[in-house]
């Protein structure tokens, strides 16, 4: 049970589902249904107390909708939670607003994935990403933005990377093209200390398998892009496929099998584990060198 310190006070929180971890929006929505029964009341009992449909209500507790700001007031006031589901709605409405739509269903099944294969062509791959180096990539590809965004942006990208610490992590077998780690994100300090993140990460997480695909191996078929395939526990998977400013999921079994077919053929090109680590290594060394 996760708790939410409120002053003096900690409030419970229930998480939407006993192996995940909660997000704002599915600690609303059991939130609301537990102090709803715990008022001894029915949606409809509710809704006349609220001044709400009792489909709205319903809505909210099984996640499938936010409280709107007034709701989500009303509901504070009446359960006496010191704006408790004021500020989970409007974190969930800021994150909600911050994601991009087509990655919604990534980031929603990769913390339940059994397996999630990626190739990176231009940039670590994000599960392994250290803040830092995130930050960097974040605020030359993010103008605009004001830093509380981008701050928003790169704790998100934090939070995810916790799936590879979990007690079942799913395998995460990583592909980078060498073009991720030849340009200088960040700088070269940063570049050192997001190596080194990823060494460790090879060598000390048996759910990790990383691999490089060098220059020299010339063309594949994947330059110029992302693809994640993501494979759930019941043995489906899907495809993300994400380039500049868009992304789409890919559910479709043939569409599916063409693309893990295009991630084997660069999977075929790339290093094996130990050409990939020392080719890591000597990045780093050059790294370090210039950071001097």
């Amino acid at each position: 049970m996760n708790k939410l310190l409120r002053g003096s006070h900690a409030v419970e929180l229930e998480p939407e589902d006993e192996n995940e971890e909660p997000s704002p929006a599915g600690m609303l929505a059991a939130r609301a249904k537990r102090a709803r029964k715990k008022a001894g009341l029915s949606y409809r009992a509710l809704a006349e107390k609220l001044g709400y449909p009792h489909t709205y209500l319903s809505r909210v507790e099984s996640g499938d909708q936010l409280p709107s700001a007034a709701l989500a007031e009303t509901m504070d006031a009446f359960y006496e939670t010191d704006e408790l589901f004021s500020d989970l709605a409007a974190v969930a409405r800021s994150m909600a607003a911050e994601t991009p739509k087509w990655g919604h269903k990534v980031l929603e099944e990769e913390k339940r994935a059994a397996r999630i294969q990626t190739f990176n062509s231009s940039v670590v791959p994000g599960l392994l990403q250290l803040e830092p180096y995130t930050t960097a990539l974040y605020v030359e590809s993010m103008p605009g933005k004001d830093s509380e965004n981008i701050a928003l942006q790169v704790a998100k990208r934090a939070h995810r990377r916790e799936v590879l610490d979990s007690a079942k992590p799913p395998f995460y077998w990583a592909i980078m093209d060498e073009a991720a780690l030849r340009r200088p994100v960040g700088g070269p300090a940063t570049m050192a200390e997001q190596i080194r993140h990823i060494l460790h990460m090879a060598e000390t997480n048996s759910a990790v398998q990383i691999q490089v695909l060098p220059f020299a191996r010339g063309v594949h078929p994947l330059l110029g892009g992302s693809l994640s395939l993501l494979t759930l526990r019941d043995g489906t998977t899907f495809a993300y496929v994400e380039s500049f400013a868009s992304g789409v999921s890919i559910e479709t079994p043939a569409d599916v099998l063409e693309l893990t077919t295009l991630l084997d053929i660069a999977r075929s090109k790339a290093l094996c584990g130990g050409e990939s680590v020392a080719l890591l290594n000597m990045y780093l060394k050059e790294y370090e060198d210039d950071a001097k």
